[in-house]
């Protein structure tokens, strides 16, 4: 209830303080290796490493060759600054007061783990996307950067509509040389593949072919347009990987490579309908590589462990041989991944890392009220359990104000016309349509998370035990939904006035343009269903 009082107090405007500070650190800076974490902008697991035929990706393959691969690697959350929020803190979204949602102003009370690594005497940057959509700020109001100063003084002229400008390689050059003889710590924050994208430029420019993918997910329409669509997803990919392909020869030319930890993944499942801004499997399951010589005992590796970006920061934080307790941190509750780098087997190494926790709360505008659609689920054994908590809200944002929540792209666009045109209403019930209170799947023979089992006589008693396990582990890690106290997740507000009270202004007959959805998205009338 400590937690329940700080929050009350914050709602009552006033401001917590966090921690500041230099401390020491038990390991001699020679030795402290550097730190490279590389994040994709909504990719999903689909990338060569992991067998998909349409996508070819040789330096994250590199990076798994000469390391580790997870074969189980989630996010808490689903969205792209929830999921940061865990990445830098290791802590789940639910434990992170305004951090749980999109579009707010971070607690300045969570210190994140480049600020700690910064004032223990590394040299921190970023480049491209760091913490976003988000504002961070200081008690006294200044900007605060979240890890450390931004390089992005290259560009070039990119391949293709949509793509970001930013030479990540060059400006990532630029900061190697600045840091010079010191430990460091950077984070490439790639912009792809996050929409928009040039139709057709997967075909076009890459040569590839619709009959590559093997397998369309069932819950779209195996169609020439959702292909062709997906290749365009494919091209972004591949771009971002040849941009680390030049990241990892710089540190190659300048002898840092084999002392550098190289993290490279992405922020959640792709930018398309059921999964970006959901909790099932493809939502929250992310490509994860690790390649750290003088780390990991035995390289080359698949494992099969669940792991979970909150895992990262303690990682990161023991490799530069810092004590969590003493780095000013909020209490972390990731563990450290140094257990499977120093193991020496692949599959399932520590019997213990037999499950994630995930969940959200409000992601995207577009409700009464500017609501949420909180879910807590926990995956293990293969199998997924999902409490829907307010299954009477739409869980993509009202249909009125676009499916928010669901980027616009030609996928969104053909499932919302075939429901219009009366041609297929189950598509969209599958990905727009309201849910029941709990879903329960057996990932292991539904991937796609198709067939809810919660009612099968034969899955109920194992959906009921899982979900009594996640009620335990949520309250133990004081998540205000399983205390009756949920709601204050959603009175934080959103750091740009211009989407305060969306809804209500657009039911009003304002016109507000958001960006990421096509004007076409919107329905004409309110759904019932």
């Amino acid at each position: 209830m400590n937690r329940l009082f700080l929050l009350l107090t914050f709602l009552s405007g006033t401001a917590l303080i966090g921690f500041t500070g230099f401390f020491p650190t038990t390991q001699p800076a020679a030795q402290r290796p550097n730190i490279l974490f590389i994040v994709a902008d909504d990719a999903g697991a689909d990338f060569s490493a992991y067998g998909r035929t349409w996508v070819n990706t040789p330096a994250f393959d590199r990076i798994a060759q000469e390391g580790i691969l997870f074969n189980r690697a989630y996010t808490p959350n689903a969205k792209c600054a929830p999921s940061r929020s865990c990445i830098m803190t290791g802590r789940n979204s639910w434990q992170l007061d305004a951090a749980a949602n999109h579009w707010i102003f971070f607690p300045t009370k969570f210190k994140t783990y480049m600020e700690a690594l910064g004032e223990s005497g590394y040299v921190t940057g970023f480049t491209g996307k760091g913490y976003a959509p988000g504002k961070a700020l200081t008690d006294e109001g200044q900007p605060r950067n979240l890890l450390g100063p931004e390089f992005a003084k290259h560009k070039l002229n990119p391949p293709a509509k949509f793509i970001a400008n930013n030479d990540y390689a060059a400006n990532f050059t630029d900061f190697v040389q600045q840091a010079g003889d010191k430990p460091w710590s950077f984070w490439v924050g790639f912009n792809e593949p996050h929409r928009a994208y040039e139709y057709g430029v997967g075909t076009r420019k890459a040569g590839k072919k619709p009959s590559q993918i093997e397998r369309v997910p069932g819950y779209w329409p195996d169609s020439l347009t959702i292909r062709t669509d997906l290749l365009d997803y494919a091209y972004e990919i591949e771009y971002m990987d040849s941009h680390v392909a030049r990241i990892l020869k710089t540190l190659e030319a300048n002898g840092q490579l084999n002392n550098t930890l190289i993290v490279f993944t992405s922020d959640h499942g792709m930018p398309f309908p059921r999964v970006k801004g959901n909790q099932y499997e493809n939502a929250n399951h992310i490509p994860m590589a690790i390649r750290w010589p003088a780390g990991i005992a035995k390289p080359n590796r698949k494992v099969d462990d669940y792991v979970s970006f909150i895992d990262l920061a303690p990682t990161f934080l023991q490799a530069a041989g810092l004590d969590p307790n003493i780095t000013g941190m909020q209490p972390i509750t990731g563990t450290s991944l140094f257990d499977l780098f120093n193991a020496s087997t692949s599959g399932q190494v520590n019997p213990a890392r037999n499950f994630v926790l995930v969940g959200q709360e409000r992601h995207d505008i577009g409700r009464p009220h500017d609501q949420g659609y909180p879910i807590r689920g926990i995956h293990k054994d293969g199998m997924l359990y999902l409490t829907n908590y307010e299954p009477g809200r739409w869980p993509v944002c009202n249909p009125e104000t676009g499916y928010l929540n669901t980027d616009g792209s030609p996928t969104k666009t053909l499932i919302l016309n075939l429901r219009r045109r009366g041609q297929n209403k189950t598509y969209w019930q599958t990905n727009f349509g309201k849910r029941p209170p709990e879903e329960f799947y057996d990932v292991r023979r539904d991937p796609d998370c198709m067939k809810n089992l919660v009612n099968d006589p034969k899955y109920k008693a194992v959906a009921q035990k899982l979900k009594a396990e996640m009620v335990a582990k949520l309250k133990a890690q004081d998540d205000l939904r399983q205390i009756g106290f949920g709601h204050l997740y959603e009175q934080y507000p959103m750091c740009e006035p211009q989407y305060r009270g969306f809804y209500e202004r657009v039911m009003a007959g304002e016109k507000i343009r958001t960006g990421w959805v096509e004007l076409s998205d919107y329905e004409k009338a309110a759904i019932d269903d």
